[in-house]
């Protein structure tokens, strides 16, 4: 049975560019990116008193749709678990690399037993991949 699988594209655009068009992409939308002013994984790191590599460029760019959102948690808070959708970026070989993992209807609906959210969840994904593309 297929519960997830990882989303991977790549990208000619730098790391900061495709970010920036990213936000574009989600606020056409409706999403908005969360954690914008901590998604540098090298600053997050840092602030914890870690060091990281020089070059090290990991994003962890969490997305949301906050309207969608909000009324989803209320009708059924199980689904919080599964709510955060992140979308990791990094640099390699002078490209930006494109990762997210997305769960699939087996999955939400064993775990959480919500066949409405797994249809919904299953539209963010494809929404989200949408906005990835775009922004390529």
């Amino acid at each position: 049975m297929n519960w997830a699988e990882l989303y991977q594209a790549t990208t000619d655009k730098p790391l900061g560019e495709f970010v920036a068009a990213l936000a574009k992409a989600g606020s056409r939308r409706g999403f908005v990116i969360h954690n914008e002013e901590k998604m540098e994984m090298a600053h997050t790191f840092g602030s914890h008193g870690v060091t990281v590599g020089e070059g090290f460029d990991l994003h962890m760019i969490q997305v949301c749709k906050p309207e969608k959102a909000a009324a989803s948690l209320q009708k059924n808070p199980e689904r919080a678990a599964l709510m955060p959708k992140f979308i990791t970026t990094f640099t390699r070989d002078g490209r930006t690399e494109v990762r997210m993992l997305r769960y699939r209807r087996p999955m939400i609906e064993a775990l959480v037993g919500d066949t409405e959210f797994a249809s919904s969840l299953d539209e963010s994904f494809d929404a989200i991949v949408a906005m990835i593309e775009e922004a390529r």
